[in-house]
């Protein structure tokens, strides 16, 4: 039997400074794409307007993915870990996911001791 119950963003688990963690992950491929900040009110925008907002911490500032870019995430499913201090975005990315201009932000490997990149940026 599932257990259903009303989500409330303040029930998680953010750190000193008010943020979580949130991989967001491929819908279909199961490809990580990145990892970014969210707060409670980025939680709470992402779920209600379904376009994932991250908490920039450069600019301190609420960010929608792909506001400037167009390289978008629409949220599929927002996921909890079993802490709850860490969030998994299932997501349909348009464009690349990294501000490099690659598909993921995970795109160097260490091989052997060294740094090795897997791809380089999308033509543009």
């Amino acid at each position: 039997m599932r257990v259903q119950q009303i989500f409330d963003p303040s029930t998680l688990r953010y750190d000193a400074a008010g943020l979580v963690p949130c991989i967001a992950q491929e819908e279909g491929t199961g490809d990580v794409l990145m990892m970014a900040w969210m707060n409670a009110e980025a939680v709470e925008r992402t779920l209600s307007t379904g376009r994932i907002t991250y908490w920039s911490r450069s600019r301190s500032a609420l960010w929608i993915k792909g506001e400037s870019s167009g390289h978008v995430q629409e949220l599929v499913d927002l996921r909890i870990d079993c802490d709850r201090d860490c969030l998994l975005a299932i997501v349909q990315q348009t464009g690349p996911a990294c501000h490099t201009n690659r598909k993921t932000c995970f795109f160097t490997a260490v091989r052997d001791g060294e740094e090795t990149e897997l791809m380089g940026p999308d033509p543009v």
